[in-house]
Protein backbone atom coordinates (compact mmCIF):
# COMPACT_ATOMS: atom_id res chain seq x y z
CA UNK A 1 0.00 0.00 0.00
CA UNK A 2 1.72 3.35 -0.74
CA UNK A 3 1.70 6.37 1.37
CA UNK A 4 -0.09 9.65 0.89
CA UNK A 5 0.60 13.07 1.07
CA UNK A 6 -1.86 15.83 2.31
CA UNK A 7 -1.33 19.73 1.64
CA UNK A 8 -2.26 21.14 5.08
CA UNK A 9 -2.83 24.65 3.74
CA UNK A 10 -5.75 23.31 1.07
CA UNK A 11 -7.96 21.28 3.85
CA UNK A 12 -11.74 20.95 3.43
CA UNK A 13 -13.24 23.16 6.34
CA UNK A 14 -13.58 20.71 9.21
CA UNK A 15 -17.20 22.73 10.82
CA UNK A 16 -20.01 20.96 8.82
CA UNK A 17 -18.31 17.18 9.45
CA UNK A 18 -18.33 18.31 12.89
CA UNK A 19 -21.99 19.59 12.95
CA UNK A 20 -23.28 16.82 11.28
CA UNK A 21 -22.18 14.56 13.99
CA UNK A 22 -23.31 16.73 16.79
CA UNK A 23 -26.21 16.37 15.12
CA UNK A 24 -26.50 12.77 16.08
CA UNK A 25 -24.48 13.03 19.53
CA UNK A 26 -21.17 12.46 18.77
CA UNK A 27 -18.08 14.62 19.85
CA UNK A 28 -14.91 14.70 18.31
CA UNK A 29 -12.62 15.72 20.86
CA UNK A 30 -8.66 15.80 21.94
CA UNK A 31 -7.99 12.54 24.01
CA UNK A 32 -6.82 13.46 27.70
CA UNK A 33 -3.74 11.47 29.42
CA UNK A 34 -5.75 9.41 31.85
CA UNK A 35 -8.34 8.19 29.33
CA UNK A 36 -4.96 6.00 27.64
CA UNK A 37 -5.60 2.92 29.48
CA UNK A 38 -8.91 2.31 28.17
CA UNK A 39 -8.51 3.84 24.82
CA UNK A 40 -5.77 0.89 24.28
CA UNK A 41 -7.35 -1.22 25.59
CA UNK A 42 -10.06 -0.54 22.88
CA UNK A 43 -7.85 -0.39 20.53
CA UNK A 44 -6.70 -4.22 21.34
CA UNK A 45 -9.94 -5.23 21.54
CA UNK A 46 -11.12 -4.31 18.19
CA UNK A 47 -7.49 -3.90 15.69
CA UNK A 48 -4.40 -4.44 16.47
CA UNK A 49 -1.63 -4.90 19.38
CA UNK A 50 1.17 -2.28 17.01
CA UNK A 51 -1.97 0.07 17.09
CA UNK A 52 -2.66 -0.08 20.41
CA UNK A 53 1.06 0.53 21.27
CA UNK A 54 1.17 3.32 18.70
CA UNK A 55 -1.86 5.17 20.64
CA UNK A 56 0.06 4.87 23.72
CA UNK A 57 2.63 6.76 21.73
CA UNK A 58 0.19 9.66 20.95
CA UNK A 59 -1.38 9.88 24.51
CA UNK A 60 2.33 10.48 25.87
CA UNK A 61 2.98 13.39 23.33
CA UNK A 62 1.82 17.12 24.17
CA UNK A 63 -0.11 18.19 23.41
CA UNK A 64 -1.82 14.69 23.16
CA UNK A 65 -1.81 13.41 19.75
CA UNK A 66 -5.03 11.15 19.31
CA UNK A 67 -8.39 12.63 18.71
CA UNK A 68 -11.43 10.31 20.08
CA UNK A 69 -14.89 10.12 18.57
CA UNK A 70 -17.64 9.96 21.34
CA UNK A 71 -20.96 9.53 22.45
CA UNK A 72 -22.50 9.97 25.51
CA UNK A 73 -23.36 6.28 26.65
CA UNK A 74 -26.79 5.11 27.91
CA UNK A 75 -25.74 4.54 30.97
CA UNK A 76 -26.97 7.40 33.33
CA UNK A 77 -24.17 8.32 36.51
CA UNK A 78 -25.59 7.24 39.52
CA UNK A 79 -24.43 10.31 41.77
CA UNK A 80 -25.00 13.71 39.84
CA UNK A 81 -20.98 15.02 40.45
CA UNK A 82 -20.17 11.72 38.26
CA UNK A 83 -19.29 12.39 34.53
CA UNK A 84 -21.41 10.83 32.57
CA UNK A 85 -20.26 7.91 30.42
CA UNK A 86 -18.67 8.33 26.97
CA UNK A 87 -19.06 5.34 24.51
CA UNK A 88 -16.02 5.17 22.25
CA UNK A 89 -16.78 4.94 18.54
CA UNK A 90 -13.27 5.63 17.05
CA UNK A 91 -9.99 7.40 17.34
CA UNK A 92 -7.19 9.22 14.95
CA UNK A 93 -3.66 9.63 15.59
CA UNK A 94 -0.22 11.35 14.37
CA UNK A 95 3.04 11.65 15.24
CA UNK A 96 3.46 8.27 15.96
CA UNK A 97 5.28 5.92 13.79
CA UNK A 98 6.82 9.52 13.05
CA UNK A 99 6.47 12.84 13.50
CA UNK A 100 4.16 14.51 10.43
CA UNK A 101 2.69 11.42 10.16
CA UNK A 102 -1.10 10.24 10.47
CA UNK A 103 -2.53 7.81 11.78
CA UNK A 104 -3.69 4.78 13.33
CA UNK A 105 -6.84 5.72 13.16
CA UNK A 106 -9.67 3.00 13.10
CA UNK A 107 -13.63 3.80 13.49
CA UNK A 108 -15.72 0.56 15.42
CA UNK A 109 -17.09 -1.93 12.45
CA UNK A 110 -21.34 -0.25 14.05
CA UNK A 111 -20.00 3.56 13.74
CA UNK A 112 -18.72 3.09 10.14
CA UNK A 113 -20.23 5.00 7.38
CA UNK A 114 -21.77 7.46 9.10
CA UNK A 115 -19.10 10.41 8.67
CA UNK A 116 -17.24 9.56 11.83
CA UNK A 117 -13.97 8.23 10.40
CA UNK A 118 -14.10 11.70 8.27
CA UNK A 119 -14.05 13.93 10.63
CA UNK A 120 -11.65 12.42 12.88
CA UNK A 121 -9.43 12.42 10.04
CA UNK A 122 -10.18 16.21 9.20
CA UNK A 123 -10.00 17.51 12.88
CA UNK A 124 -6.35 15.56 12.94
CA UNK A 125 -5.38 17.25 9.40
CA UNK A 126 -6.66 20.76 10.87
CA UNK A 127 -5.12 19.94 14.41
CA UNK A 128 -1.76 19.40 12.59
CA UNK A 129 -2.08 22.59 10.47
CA UNK A 130 -2.38 24.58 13.89
CA UNK A 131 0.77 22.77 15.00
CA UNK A 132 3.01 24.00 12.23
CA UNK A 133 2.91 21.17 9.88
CA UNK A 134 2.60 22.39 5.77
CA UNK A 135 2.00 18.74 5.07
CA UNK A 136 1.23 15.54 6.34
CA UNK A 137 2.02 11.99 5.67
CA UNK A 138 -0.93 9.21 5.76
CA UNK A 139 1.49 6.05 6.20
CA UNK A 140 0.71 2.60 4.49
CA UNK A 141 -2.77 4.24 3.24
CA UNK A 142 -5.57 1.03 2.72
CA UNK A 143 -8.53 3.18 0.97
CA UNK A 144 -6.65 5.63 -1.13
CA UNK A 145 -9.53 6.82 -3.25
CA UNK A 146 -11.36 7.29 0.11
CA UNK A 147 -8.37 9.56 1.13
CA UNK A 148 -8.24 11.22 -2.17
CA UNK A 149 -11.93 12.34 -1.71
CA UNK A 150 -11.84 13.43 2.00
CA UNK A 151 -8.71 15.66 2.55
CA UNK A 152 -7.59 15.70 -1.39
CA UNK A 153 -4.40 13.17 -0.50
CA UNK A 154 -2.60 11.97 -3.58
CA UNK A 155 -0.01 9.02 -3.65
CA UNK A 156 3.74 9.36 -3.07
CA UNK A 157 4.95 7.56 -5.82
CA UNK A 158 7.29 4.89 -5.12
CA UNK A 159 6.69 5.00 -1.87
CA UNK A 160 5.70 1.34 -1.41
CA UNK A 161 6.78 -0.04 1.49
CA UNK A 162 7.54 3.03 2.61
CA UNK A 163 8.91 3.54 6.15
CA UNK A 164 7.73 0.24 7.57
CA UNK A 165 10.58 -2.06 6.88
CA UNK A 166 13.34 -3.17 8.90
CA UNK A 167 10.91 -2.93 12.09
CA UNK A 168 11.64 -5.27 14.93
CA UNK A 169 9.68 -8.61 15.35
CA UNK A 170 9.27 -10.94 17.92
CA UNK A 171 10.88 -14.21 16.90
CA UNK A 172 8.45 -16.31 19.20
CA UNK A 173 5.24 -15.19 17.28
CA UNK A 174 3.65 -13.82 20.15
CA UNK A 175 2.06 -10.59 18.25
CA UNK A 176 4.64 -8.54 18.19
CA UNK A 177 5.26 -8.47 22.01
CA UNK A 178 8.70 -9.25 23.25
CA UNK A 179 9.53 -10.36 26.71
CA UNK A 180 12.25 -8.41 28.48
Amino acid sequence: MPDLLVRLYALPPLEPALIDLAGRGVAIRRATPNEAPALAAWVRRHFQEVWAVECETAMSQRPVGCFLALRPAAHVPAHPYDLTPQELLGFACYDTTARGMFGPTGVHPAARGGGVGAALLLKTMHAMREEGYHYAVIGWAGPVAWYERTVGATVIAGSEPGGYVGGLIDPQGSGGELDG
